[in-house]
């Protein structure tokens, strides 16, 4: 009767921890979580957000060497692809592509810095609203591409961070020392 009674209390008291257990991962939870990594949400690495935070146009316009891209190049270069797929994404026309892309760096002036990292934060908001709220079919459908999409904005940061240290205007309290 004790141990039976024992039993009872322990389960009584694991109840609620069993009920607070999180659900299993969903694929949209997987892509949402990845993307806003890379966006502005700091875990294991730093997101593009932070990467181009309080960076001046001049700063932006800086490269290590003349076969190296700048910052401002590799913003817009994550905009114009960001965009490019969210277009497809909701079905509407995307800007015209050449199929060269180095064209997709070539854009970006001094003078469009501020609007360059306004719009990427924009697009990037969108993006998190679609796969927010997207049904299943079509997660199921674009996961690749999500996937992919995660991935190069996670690339093309580090190559951010890296030139504004080479650059020495990172600020390593910014999460990369």
């Amino acid at each position: 009767m004790r141990n039976t009674l024992l039993l009872i209390a322990i389960l009584g008291c694991s109840a609620p921890a069993f009920a607070q257990q999180k659900a299993a991962p969903t694929l949209r939870s997987v892509l949402l979580k990845q993307f806003q990594n890379t966006w502005n949400k700091e875990e294991w690495f730093v997101p593009v957000s932070v990467a181009v935070d309080g960076l001046s146009a001049q700063q932006a316009m800086w490269k290590p060497n003349d076969s190296s891209h700048s910052v401002g190049e590799l913003a817009y270069h994550l905009l114009f692809w960001n965009k490019q797929s969210l277009d497809k994404f909701y079905d509407r026309k995307p800007a015209a592509f050449n199929g060269d892309n180095n064209t997709t760096f070539t854009k970006f002036t001094e003078e469009s810095w501020a609007a360059t990292v306004k719009e990427l934060n924009e697009v990037m908001a969108q993006w998190e609203k679609a796969i927010s709220e997207a049904d299943d079919a079509k997660l199921e459908k674009w996961y690749p591409t999500i996937a992919n999409i995660n991935t190069h904005n996670a690339y093309h940061t580090g190559q951010i961070i890296y030139i504004r240290k080479l650059a020495g205007n990172w600020d390593a309290n910014k999460g990369v020392k």
